[in-house]
């Protein structure tokens, strides 16, 4: 029975942690364990989780020393795993109690797959369900896929052996974090789409996705994927040279419209090859 870590990384969430732990409890499938870093938090986090978690052994939770940013955050919960398996949960969010049991099928079934996705339920701030996240669908994984426009996010689940291979999360970023590990785990094979709801996304003001920096969230996003196109040999696309060393955001968009276009002329001739046979 394979071991799933889920994989927490915290600031300033220990108001939304009780329903996320609860969620986590209730899985059906049993082997997991929690692995938690709070990345100094100003709130009462510590101390709430602490007290949530109190006599649970398989909840582990480790402070940094300073505030590092999430990619510092969520490339140290992996230095803790254990799992076979591995997941992120953000703590201001949730799953539904079958996300494990689930995801660890696909891999009992396709043993070669590196990754599970699947949809997400868009909440309000009290986690009430609102409508299932529209844009999540089975990706055509080559090297020229880089989940723009985005086409999944969670429940993203994913082998350790697999992230193991990798340079491992870029721990510089500060967002698009879950974009860098996506795309280096998918550089190693291809992920299975479970095409059902499996998580509960909540959305309130102060959530990272909604943080007011969105020239510091461009910038990451195409440094990201500026490296994956490095990192996957690509020297030019539709012609165009691929720079060497990142300069701005404006260059790699470019580079990134261009590719999107190359990107469904590949996969529709995928499609209409598929058909023929």
């Amino acid at each position: 029975m394979k071991k799933f870590s889920i994989l927490i990384a915290n600031y300033n969430n220990g108001k939304y942690f009780k329903e996320c732990y609860e969620s986590i409890i209730s899985q059906t499938y049993s082997n997991w364990e929690v692995i938690i870093v709070d990345d100094r938090s100003t709130d009462d986090s510590v101390e709430v989780i602490k007290e949530i978690i109190t006599d649970d052994p398989r909840f582990k939770l480790y402070e940094n020393e300073t505030n590092k940013g999430c990619g510092f955050t969520k490339r140290k919960c992996m230095e803790f795993a254990e799992g076979d398996l591995c997941g992120y949960v953000d703590p201001d969010d949730a799953l539904y109690p079958e996300a494990l049991e689930k995801s660890v099928a696909e891999y009992d079934y396709a043993p070669e797959i590196v990754a599970t996705y699947s949809r997400m339920m868009m909440c309000n701030e009290d986690l009430i369900p609102d409508k299932t996240f529209p844009k999540t669908k089975e990706i055509y994984n080559d090297k020229y896929f880089f989940n723009c426009p985005v086409q999944f996010a969670h429940f993203f689940t994913f082998r350790k052996d697999i992230y193991l291979q990798t340079q491992g999360i870029n721990s510089e970023l500060t967002s698009a974090v879950d974009q860098d590990l996506y795309l280096k785990i998918l550089d190693h094979g291809n992920p299975s789409f479970i095409d059902e709801d499996l998580y509960l996304y909540r959305l309130h003001a102060k959530g990272i996705s909604q943080f007011k920096s969105k020239k510091n969230a461009k910038n990451s996003f195409a440094k990201v994927i500026h490296e994956t196109m490095k990192r996957r040999d690509l020297k030019t696309i539709d012609n165009i040279e691929v720079p060497d060393f990142y300069t701005d955001s404006a260059e790699i968009f470019k580079l990134l419209n261009y590719q999107t276009r190359l990107f469904y002329r590949i996969k529709n001739r995928a499609r209409l090859a598929f058909k023929r046979r």
